[in-house]
């Protein structure tokens, strides 16, 4: 089959690799119609390169055809039309019984220290192949795949795999009181989307970017911005907005490859200088994100309010304002999105034929697998207007 692989920083390639096979009981393996392009992803093409092995296969964010099922799958067969979560889960161990699906402990990487399995995302989360290819095996396709009725195109239920439930967790967590404001930070994929889901809840929320094409787009979906590279400081900017108190939440939809942070971006340059073998666990001790994101938010927020960060963060030794955070009493939630937990509220909206949260135009870019490392650059470069691409096999 094709598939986008891995060959270094900024060099992936569509190659020619072997059929995934059912390799236990409790597989599936899809045959993959569109598979989504995320910011994390953007990470391994640029920051990561340490924990990848040349010839990962990328991406997780699938959906598509059931073509075959291990024996001990019986909630799906061959013909359902699904959703993968990117999460890896069980859906039966200590941590799935409480909803913390992206914490499964069958899955669990536990020589990494790390949590669920990812499907496509470094030695760290399993080095499990990814979906930005013609097929995909699925472990644990007993409880993770999510079948989608026949009809609609594609786009309606994609983002079941990721940006969706990523986003309304976000929102969740930032626990935004009734009638009350959150400002996104970063109007990519997953900020346009918290967004959205935010002002469907009836909140008030105001976007935070530099990429006009990213403001217009939060524009056209009811959010007041703020245009970071026009503001002197943005949270002065957010504080006029708002009484001069700031908004009660912020998401943080950036994370470690924000503009900025002078001091984090030479110590990701000079990690990517140091030989793979060296970088993962000097990484792995001492690697520093660059934070302007994260402290733009502790800025933006009021005082008594909450920080929701989703924004991907791999530093070990990133420095922290704590006088600033103890004083103003900041609540901060983070993590990987629990997708399952949050599907029956999201279900409702995607079939809706309203479509109130825009997900059929929401794709940017819809191109073949075979033009992906054209798409990696222009999301990466933020070039012709990508916000969302979508990979079609």
């Amino acid at each position: 089959m094709k598939a986008l692989t891995w060959h270094g920083k900024r060099d992936v390639r569509v190659d020619t690799v072997p059929d995934p096979e059912i390799k236990e009981a409790n597989d599936a393996i899809i045959r993959v119609t569109s598979s989504g392009l995320c910011g994390s992803d953007l990470h391994l093409y640029e920051v990561l390169g340490p924990f990848m092995t040349e010839g990962d296969i990328l991406g997780h964010e699938p959906m598509g055809i059931v073509e075959e099922v291990g024996s001990a799958v019986t909630n799906i067969r061959a013909g359902d039309r699904v959703v993968v979560p990117f999460n890896i889960s069980c859906g039966h161990c200590y941590m799935c019984d409480r909803q913390l699906f992206a914490q499964c402990e069958t899955t669990q990487v536990r020589e990494q220290g790390m949590g669920a399995a990812l499907f496509g995302y470094t030695k760290l989360y399993g080095q499990v192949p990814g979906a930005q290819a013609e097929y995909l095996r699925v472990p644990q396709a007993q409880f993770g795949p999510i079948k989608v009725p026949e009809g609609p195109p594609d786009d309606r239920f994609l983002y079941l795999s990721d940006v969706l439930p990523t986003a309304w967790q976000a929102i969740e967590f930032a626990d935004i009181p009734e009638g009350g404001s959150v400002a996104v930070v970063g109007l990519g994929p997953i900020g346009q989307m918290a967004g959205r889901i935010a002002a469907h809840l009836g909140h008030r929320v105001i976007g935070v970017d530099r990429v006009p094409e990213r403001l217009d787009l939060a524009r056209r979906h009811g959010m007041e911005v703020v245009d970071e590279a026009a503001a002197d400081d943005v949270g002065d900017a957010v504080r006029q907005l708002t009484g001069g108190r700031g908004t009660d939440a912020v998401v943080e939809a950036v994370g470690m490859e924000a503009h900025g942070s002078a001091a984090g971006r030479l110590a990701q340059t000079i990690t990517g200088l140091i030989p793979d073998r060296a970088a993962a666990p000097l990484m792995s001790r001492v690697g520093m994100d660059r934070m302007s994101a994260l402290l733009e938010s502790l800025e933006i927020v009021r005082r008594g309010g909450t920080i929701s960060v989703v924004g991907v963060y791999g530093g070990m030794t990133d420095p922290l304002p704590m006088l600033r955070m103890f004083d103003k009493g900041v609540t901060i939630r983070m993590g990987q999105a629990h997708v399952k937990r949050w599907i029956d509220d999201l279900m409702p909206l995607v079939t809706d034929d309203a479509d109130p949260l825009g997900v059929e135009r929401f794709a940017t870019h819809h191109l073949p697998l075979a033009e992906a490392p054209h798409a990696y650059e222009i999301f990466q470069k933020k070039k012709d207007g990508a916000v969302k691409v979508v990979l079609n096999p």
